[in-house]
């Protein structure tokens, strides 16, 4: 049976390392640290993939990118999800939502929240109003808490199209 819709949830969390860039949903956040990774580390772009690989039943974005493949060191990360909205759209469905939270305890992001929210909308071809991102952080618990790591958790809806 045909689905007229699709849920997908996806989580990422990588570790904080100095000397690299902060990237966010393809926008570099100005801070002392970024976070490790093969790739950009582009938490949130990671989390979106995942919830659009999972709406789609298709695994991972490890399954896709694997961390061991020298192609993808370094490579920014919306070319990941627009892969992943490339697999909705040849099963049929496009991208009707995303939502999605970055936890992390510094820098404040809510100065970013609209041109990464205009970033990633745009690369998905999405309205605005279709893209929402919220900053969270984790009050001082556990390792995003304690300034080790950030995690992002995203949501989105696919429909037929």
């Amino acid at each position: 049976m045909e689905l007229p819709f699709r849920i997908g949830q996806g989580w990422d969390t990588h570790r904080i390392e100095a000397g690299r860039p902060l990237i966010l949903g393809g926008i570099t956040i100005p801070s002392e640290f970024g976070l490790a990774g093969h790739s950009d580390a582009d938490v949130l772009s990671h989390a979106i993939t995942d919830a659009v690989l999972g709406a789609l039943a298709l695994g991972d974005i490890g399954l896709h990118f694997p961390d061991t493949a020298p192609e993808w060191r370094g490579a920014g990360s919306i070319q990941f999800l627009l892969h992943a909205q490339k697999l909705a759209a040849d099963g049929g469905y496009s991208i009707a939502n995303v939502d999605a939270s970055v936890i992390l305890e510094r820098p404040k992001l809510k100065n970013f929240r609209t041109p990464i929210r205009e970033r990633l909308a745009s690369a998905l071809g999405l309205p605005l109003s279709s893209v929402s991102v919220k900053f969270k952080t984790a009050e001082t618990v556990g390792p995003v808490g304690q300034g080790l790591s950030c995690e992002c958790h995203a949501i989105v809806l696919l429909t037929r199209s």
